[in-house]
């Protein structure tokens, strides 16, 4: 019985077929604005995951509904504020350019990237 051999291949050299690759930036998110109502909707979302929180939900529920989501929002939302850029959340805007810069470097080095 033979066997085919592999194909040559060199490191750095982009696919020959056309398939397209993908690499996702992921990030727990941010919430759409500096304002209270806005960290509110975010923290609710964020720290209902159970992923993020281990403690037993009921538990957890009262903790969060009760407490933390009445007070931090306003305290979160001024240090939001301080370092908010005119384009929006620093994370999601520094995400979008690195994803932005990673599509082009890779791009013209041959690569058929979608980076998300």
């Amino acid at each position: 019985m033979s066997f085919a051999t592999e194909p040559t291949f060199t490191h750095g050299a982009p696919p020959k077929a056309a398939a397209t690759t993908a690499i996702l930036l992921c990030n727990l998110g941010t919430p759409d604005a500096p304002t209270a109502p806005a960290l509110r909707r975010y923290l609710g979302e964020f720290l209902s995951d159970s992923r993020v929180v281990e403690i037993p939900k009921p538990i957890w529920w009262l903790i969060l509904h009760g407490i933390i989501l009445r007070t931090r929002p306003k305290k979160s939302a001024a240090k939001y504020a301080s370092v908010w850029l005119p384009e929006g959340s620093p994370l999601k805007v520094w995400t979008e350019k690195q994803a932005k810069l990673l599509r082009g470097h890779l791009g013209q080095r041959g690569h058929h990237v979608e980076v998300r």
